[in-house]
């Protein structure tokens, strides 16, 4: 490492040891000198094995864990899995330190950022009125998921926020010696709090407890940074005179799925759908009070001393407070107002609080009537000599409820497709007996359906018995269509159809939302956005054939335009990377965002694609910035939905700066990548041959290895914690769609996370080593010259390889191999932990290759030092897993031991920080 970086790391290891000295000498405390030795040997060995692979630090470390007691083995597991914690803090901390010194500096605008995309956009000729229209017309939203990889409790969450602010605090300013001792004693408690707090829960979370874990990301980042990312992108547009002072629309939200997302999960019925919207709007409405009345007292502008415009004066006049000396204070009493019909909006729609007094103002029938009243107070503070103060409290209150409204979040309603096609064959039958719906063939159904939408009278009635099945799914629809009418559409704007297979699929769902009203064919009005969700190898392919056909029908196309002629399509990359491997889940991605954009184009419709991404590699995870970049010609165009699942969501939006970085990051890549330099750099034909060759070939040996090996499922249920991670209490929906051990009815997150937790990562790499060995063998040095010309000019494959260096940087095959030692069958485990183990060399050697790197993150430093910083604490956890294991599966069911097994689960997923 040269000197200037080793100098830019200093504070980092700086905060690492003051953590890591803190969490010692807490546990050294609270457990006595003898155990806090004890982790120090292993921490001690577990460092020599893994920097200079020490094979008698190996030995020694394996025959201290064997011999733990189950207590001693929960202690060590608690404290390397709190260290990993603590670690990753330093590391966030230190990403926003070098941030503040590039800005403080005054360096070139980086990639991903606001003022690079902002430059880009310049170089390519897109002044203020280009940027006017882009905005216009954009929209990006990341949005929320509970999936069962969200290991963190809120509780050890708000304790590692507290440390965050102090070690940004202790980073930005100056102490005195007293000032420092006391920073170090808060330290020291939270520390403290942490090693005293329960890292598991109890009982598996109720989906309204993940709605509330997610509703503490509102409160501590997205309402106050989302604003503050709006006014600083507008301030940036606002350099151009020909800007001025134009505000942006709402282009930018953040949505979710949690409490409307049913695929799989029982628990999301009508009745949680409807607790989840009043408590986003209990959030959201209690948000605003409290600006507001802050605000007020913030806004002691006299009449005395200054001028306010008529309509001021007219809000003013019709506040309740009208005492004497507030006579000459006319912001002061519209905001009393305002503040009054906020309250009574508030009982509205989520009820009072305690023994509140009854409401002598009106609600607000929308938020665009709040809106309108804060624009009197805007302009009249502009135009009266107070536009410092517009821009301040006034400027971020307006922004909110623009943004947020009464709703807070946009929850997508999602139902698999089997589902909502049982429900609407139960219904046709039950009106005409014998109508034998469920045996129709495609185009059979297709003509049933656009019949049956064509005509204005419902099909369900409540004088008919229906199975519970069906009932649920029109309480839901009907729950969903009156949360509408109370907060707007804007509060449950679309339904997702997963598992999409044929046009059949999308006009059962357009049935059913009929039946609550929520499309009404005659007024050709559609009150909900219809979303395919395309997943598998084999939907891929067929998606843009699948919305010809859609687009073709004469009926949904005069619904479509009167949704401006805007289709949403979500692709996702969990159940095709399960099914065809990472290559080729890649591959047939952007394969069938091309085929898409052609059709949307054929038809006149506006495409706008919804990534379904982990955030694991395996499942589309990755960095955002380079995913959109990679995006082919057309599919972005000023428009991009993606999830954030999982742990990645405390990783990238739990800390305020974290938060905010990550928020500007998706604005300018959706910038970058609908300019037209990018939208005309499609790919060169002798690029997308090779990927085929490659796609196929790696496809090949992923699926030999996953579907055609005898005794793979064995080799997976017994080499990995998946048993075990079922039991986990991470997460409201079950680890498997069905009972039993088929990796097809595997849910594609607990398959991706039990490949994290054995260090063998392998639905993020397997299959490529074998695709390259067979492109070379077939076209020699000509062939290498081909994949180092499309690294070099190709995005798509740039970010490809770049995300496979990332996750073959994880992977540990030594660690691995004593997981594969836990297999039963000794010549099962031989024959296909070899397999494995070759595929992965072979891997690595390609991607160097190819990329001219000596090493694996080579050009990616700064993982590279958290991996170094990182993983030699993981190490421990995993050999104590697979000791664990071992009792636990032969038989120690102690209590303690099951308890100590699902928090090593917990430590190393906290550890990896993108492992589900």
């Amino acid at each position: 490492m040269d000197l200037a970086l080793a100098d830019k790391d200093l504070p980092l290891r700086e905060d690492i040891r003051l953590l890591g000295r803190v969490l010692g000498d807490t546990v050294r405390e609270q457990e006595g000198e003898e155990t806090f030795q004890l982790i120090e040997r292993i921490r001690q060995s577990g460092v020599r094995f893994h920097r200079a692979m020490d094979s008698g630090a190996g030995e020694e470390l394996r025959a201290i864990l064997k011999d733990l007691s189950p207590g001693r083995a929960t202690l060590v597991v608690r404290a390397f899995s709190y260290f990993s914690q603590l670690a990753n803090l330093a590391e966030d901390q230190h990403h926003i330190r070098r941030s503040r010194a590039h800005r403080m500096g005054q360096s070139a605008p980086r990639p991903s950022s606001l003022g690079h995309a902002l430059a880009r956009s310049a170089e390519a000729g897109l002044g203020a009125k280009g940027l006017r229209a882009f905005f216009s017309g954009a929209q990006v939203r990341p949005v929320l998921t509970a999936h069962p990889t969200e290991v963190q409790r809120k509780s050890i969450l708000n304790a590692q926020m507290e440390i965050a602010r102090l070690l940004d605090e202790r980073d930005r300013s100056a102490s005195t010696p007293r000032e420092a001792a006391l920073r170090e004693e808060h330290l020291q408690r939270q520390v403290l709090l942490l090693w005293q707090t329960r890292m598991l829960r109890p009982q598996r979370p109720a989906v309204t407890d993940e709605v509330s874990n997610a509703l503490s990301y509102f409160g501590r980042t997205f309402l106050h940074q989302v604003p503050a990312l709006y006014a600083d992108l507008e301030d940036r547009l606002g350099l151009d005179p020909a800007w001025g002072d134009a505000e942006l629309p709402p282009f930018f939200q953040v949505g979710s799925w949690i409490g409307g997302d049913r695929d799989g999960n029982p628990f999301v019925t009508a009745e949680v759908l409807g607790q989840t919207l009043r408590m986003q709007s209990r959030t959201i409405l209690d948000f605003l009070l409290k600006e507001t009345q802050t605000l007020g007292e913030e806004l002691s502008l006299s009449l005395q001393v200054s001028r306010a415009s008529q309509d001021l004066l007219d809000l003013a006049a019709t506040a309740p407070d009208q005492a004497p000396q507030r006579a000459d204070e006319a912001y002061r009493r519209a905001l009393s107002l305002i503040f009054q019909r906020l309250s009574a909006t508030r009982t509205k729609l989520v009820g009072a609080e305690g023994d509140a007094k009854p409401e002598v103002q009106a609600a607000y029938g929308s938020p665009a009537e709040l809106k309108s009243d804060l624009d009197v107070l805007d302009r009249s503070l502009r135009d009266h000599g107070g536009r410092r103060l517009a821009r301040g409290r006034l400027r971020d209150l307006r922004r909110t409820v623009s943004v947020f409204g009464f709703h807070l979040a946009p929850i997508d309603l999602r139902q698999a497709s089997e589902v909502q096609g049982r429900v609407v064959a139960e219904l046709l039958e039950a009106v005409r007996p014998g109508s034998a719906y469920g045996s129709l063939d495609e185009s059979g159904r297709i003509a049933a359906l656009a019949a049956e939408l064509e005509s204005p009278r419902p099909l369900a009635s409540p004088y008919l018995t229906y199975t519970d099945e069906t009932r649920q799914e029109l309480a839901l629809f009907h729950a969903a269509a009156d949360a509408q009418q109370r907060l707007g559409v804007e509060a449950l704007p679309s339904c997702i159809i997963s598992h999409t297979e044929g046009v059949s699929d999308l006009l059962e769902a357009a049935v059913l939302l009929r039946e609550a009203g929520l499309l009404r064919p005659a007024e050709g009005r559609l009150d909900i956005n219809l979303i395919p969700l395309f997943e598998t190898i084999e939907d891929l392919q067929r998606s843009g054939d699948i919305m010809d056909a859609l687009f073709s029908l004469p009926l949904y196309r005069r619904l479509l335009q009167g949704r401006g002629d805007i289709q949403e399509v979500m692709v996702g990359y969990s159940d095709s990377n399960k099914d065809g491997g990472f290559l080729t889940s890649r591959w047939e991605l952007y394969k069938a965002e091309l085929r898409l954009v052609e059709v949307a184009r054929n038809h006149g419709v506006r495409l706008r694609l919804f990534h379904g991404r982990g955030g694991s590699v395996g499942r589309g995870g990755g960095p955002a910035y380079e995913a959109i970049l990679a995006q082919p010609p057309g599919a972005v165009n000023g428009q991009i939905r993606l999830t954030e699942q999982g742990e990645v969501i405390a990783a990238k939006y739990g800390h305020p700066a974290v938060a905010r970085r990550n928020l500007e990051v998706l604005v300018a890549a959706t910038l970058e990548a609908s300019l037209p330099v990018h939208q005309d750099a499609g790919a060169d034909p002798r690029f997308t041959e090779a990927m085929d060759y490659l796609s196929e070939a790696a496809c090949r040996a992923y699926r030999d290895l996953v579907y055609g090996t005898e005794g793979f499922e064995r080799f997976f249920w017994e080499s990995t914690p998946i048993a075990e991670i079922a039991r986990l209490n991470i997460g409201s929906r079950p680890a498997s769609r069905k009972a039993g051990r088929s990796i097809t009815d595997l849910r594609a997150i607990p398959w991706v996370f039990s490949w994290s937790q054995c260090r063998v990562m392998l639905p993020g790499w397997y299959g490529f080593g074998s695709a390259v060995q067979s492109f070379l063998e077939r076209r020699g040095d000509a062939g290498l010259s081909l994949l180092k010309e499309m690294h070099a000019r190709w995005p798509y494959f740039q970010s490809l390889l770049s995300n496979m260096d990332m996750v073959l940087a994880k992977v540990d095959l030594a660690i691995a191999s004593r997981y594969a030692d836990l297999v039963g069958d000794p010549d099962l485990r031989h024959r296909i932990f070899g397999r494995i183990q070759s595929e992965c060399e072979a891997s690595v050697e390609a991607l160097k290759a190819i990329t001219g790197q000596a090493e694996l993150l080579e050009d990616n430093p700064s993982l590279q030092r958290s991996i170094r910083h990182r993983f030699p604490y993981l190490d421990p956890m995993n050999h104590l897993q697979v000791e664990l294991m071992r009792r636990f599966r032969t038989g120690e069911t102690d209590e303690r031991i099951e308890r100590c097994l699902l928090l090593s689960i917990n430590g190393i997923a906290a550890g990896l920080r993108n492992s589900g």
